[in-house]
């Protein structure tokens, strides 16, 4: 049964490769994107294609002021307040 799956395996690959060959034929733009999949990343794993752009890196590294904690954190103390005082009018 295992040599059968094998066999049905070797085939869906070759079948893959085959339609992978037809894309980049018809999108050659895609080739450097396509290399970029196929190269290992680093400690063995597969590669996951591009990294984060620089905006996305750019706005994980940004972090809230003290200032603009507090204000949140007064924001949240009044929307709690509030919510609670609509919730003890309606008992």
């Amino acid at each position: 049964m295992k040599a059968l799956a094998l066999v049905g395996a070797r085939q869906r690959l070759a079948h893959l490769d085959a339609e992978r060959a037809a894309i980049l034929r018809s999108f050659p733009m895609l080739r450097s994107a396509a290399s970029a999949w196929e190269e290992p990343a680093r400690g063995g794993q597969a590669a996951r294609g591009p990294g984060p752009s620089a905006a996305t890196k750019a706005a994980k590294g940004r972090k809230m002021t003290a200032a603009q904690k507090k204000a949140v954190g007064v924001r949240m103390k009044n929307y709690w307040a509030e919510r609670k005082a609509k919730e003890a009018k309606k008992r």
